[in-house]
């Protein structure tokens, strides 16, 4: 296009009316761009002494600084170029059909006849620039909200020019002496098909660019998705995913428990444990809005452990009692097979989750543990010991020494229980005597004699209870006194004996009573109780007085009585 081109060869002119510079060649401006396929006047002037003649005068154009070449011999420009040359000072170029191979930097130099060689190291640079659109936008996704900036072109040509910007084939906007076009909060409105001209170059191919706007909404469709799927064991890797639309997209958080555990799209964990089973939610924010997926649980599944055994009764177990054990395990799945062990026994005692036994006695005691499984393992708890407290049982009597006792002999009597906890106190009693007359598991008497002949009992007591023995008879002789106990015995044996005779008399006579003596005798019981000769006799029946008889015997018998307690009394004779 000449228009411009004449416009800038009016500007030459008014700068070299204006300087002063002798014997210098130069372009005026540093640089140009212009537009493909337009005609563009090249500035130049020169001055040189008027004496001096120039030889020659040529142009160069460097594309880079290792390739430079005479424009009149480079055949890219053949047909062209033009040199201007109205007068000595004018050395412009006008350069037509311009290409983008035409960029570079211009100079021109010029030999005089002298051999001297004038030239403007600098050039001029020239630019050329096309309709094509260049687009930066905020984001590599646009969505509303975001900015868009579109450029025509390479640069803007020193001549001012109007760029013209379409969308969809349709007028846009014109922008004079400015190649943006600068959209700064885009909407769904804005999106299409951007393409630009500069005007008095329509005919330039323009490259056009599509704009899509993607809406914007907050997050929706929040999930989360547990990998691996299936059953979940203790120790293995477990992966969360939360899914969500959004846009622009959404930042994520991990909940559980109402406590963030980190963000990101992904929740990893490791070498999973019990204590990570629960109730997992994702949260998706955006500008706009947040939403929380729905909750996912993660079960985490493990053998027994944390076996315990609890006893009920919790307190102390008494002879009788009911007794249950109940084996206590932390398991997923529960534990639904238990098995009860007492040590040192070989089999197992029992089955399932509890244990009783329906009166407990002392066999029973001993030390019991149980063992909790399910599919995934099995554990035995510690072993509890099981001990039953009862009442003194067994009591009894034992004396030292334990044969014949002389009078001044230091008699001991001991105290004899079983008991859990072992009986504490001991009580001594006296038959016929309304108090104790001793206490402690002993009772000593240090000179013996027959003032304390007698029955003796003890009682045993430990706090759940108490019980007595059986009487035991202790008596003692005087030294020499088995002679005499002989002698005794024969007289009264010879007493026994007259006495039998007596009794047979008084039957035989008794036998000759008259009727009418009968009746007077059965008339006088009415007025008088007369004994029975047979009463009178019974107190030498050594059924009825075996204690005396015990005294003379050198032997030790029972004596039966109406009280069941004497009946398991035991009698010791001391006679020498």
């Amino acid at each position: 296009m000449v228009c411009p081109a004449v416009l800038l060869h009016c500007f030459i002119w008014i700068s070299l009316m204006a300087t002063g510079v002798q014997d210098d060649v130069t372009h005026i401006i540093g640089s140009m761009c212009v537009v493909q396929q337009s005609t563009v006047l090249i500035p130049c002037k020169y001055i040189h002494p008027q004496h001096e003649q120039l030889s020659s005068v040529e142009w160069l154009h460097e594309k880079s600084p290792e390739e430079e070449v005479r424009v009149s011999q480079d055949p890219a420009f053949e047909g062209r170029v033009e040199f201007v040359q109205s007068d000595a000072r004018n050395c412009s170029l006008i350069l037509r059909d311009v290409r983008k191979s035409d960029a570079g930097i211009f100079r021109l130099v010029h030999n005089t006849a002298s051999g001297q060689i004038r030239m403007n190291a600098q050039g001029i640079r020239l630019d050329v620039t096309d309709a094509e659109v260049e687009v930066q936008t905020e984001s590599d996704n646009v969505t509303e909200g975001d900015w868009i900036l579109f450029i025509c072109g390479s640069c803007i040509p020193s001549m001012t020019a109007t760029y013209i910007w379409r969308k969809d084939g349709r007028l846009h906007s014109r922008h004079h002496g400015e190649n943006l076009l600068y959209l700064e909060s885009v909407g769904l409105e804005d999106r299409g098909r951007y393409l630009c001209t500069i005007s008095g170059h329509e005919g330039l191919n323009s490259t056009s660019v599509d704009i899509t706007v993607r809406p914007v909404y907050p997050p929706k469709n929040v999930s989360v998705s547990v990998s691996p799927s299936g059953v979940i064991v203790e120790g293995d890797s477990v992966t969360l995913n939360c899914i969500s639309d959004s846009n622009p997209p959404a930042e994520i958080s991990w909940i559980k428990g109402g406590m963030i555990l980190q963000s990101g799209d992904t929740y990893s964990i490791t070498n999973i444990k019990s204590e990570a089973s629960g109730n997992y939610y994702c949260s998706a924010r955006n500008k706009h809005r947040s939403l929380n997926s729905s909750a996912v649980t993660v079960n985490v599944m493990y053998p027994p452990k944390s076996v315990s055994v609890s006893v009920s009764p919790s307190g102390v177990i008494v002879e009788g009692d009911s007794v249950t054990l109940n084996c206590i395990s932390d398991s997923n799945p529960p534990a639904l097979n238990f098995s009860w062990f007492k040590e040192n026994e070989t089999s197992a005692v029992g089955s399932g989750q509890s244990f009783s036994i329906s009166s407990f006695n002392s066999s029973f005691s001993g030390r019991f543990y149980c063992e909790a499984q399910n599919k995934h393992g099995s554990q035995r708890s510690a072993s509890v010991s099981l001990t039953v407290k009862d009442p003194p049982k067994s009591v009894s009597v034992s004396v030292s020494p334990s044969g014949v006792i002389v009078e001044g002999d230091s008699v001991t009597l001991n105290c004899i229980s079983d008991s859990n906890p072992p009986a504490l106190n001991f009580s001594w009693f006296k038959e016929n005597e309304t108090s104790a007359v001793g206490s402690g598991q002993s009772f000593s008497i240090s000179s013996f004699n027959s003032s304390f002949s007698g029955r003796f009992y003890c009682e045993a007591q430990n706090k759940y209870g108490s019980r007595r023995s059986v009487s035991l008879f202790v008596s003692a002789t005087v030294a020499g006194g088995q002679n005499t106990g002989v002698y005794a015995a024969a007289g009264i044996g010879a007493a026994l004996i007259g006495i039998c005779i007596i009794a047979v008399v008084i039957t035989i006579l008794r036998k000759r009573v008259t009727p009418s003596e009968e009746r007077n005798h059965r008339g006088s019981r009415h007025h008088k109780t007369v004994e029975s000769p047979e009463d009178a006799y019974m107190t030498l029946d050594p059924k009825s007085r075996c204690s005396e008889y015990d005294t003379l015997d050198n032997m030790k018998r029972s004596c039966d009585t109406d009280n069941p307690e004497d009946q398991d009394t035991t009698y010791y004779n001391m006679d020498k």
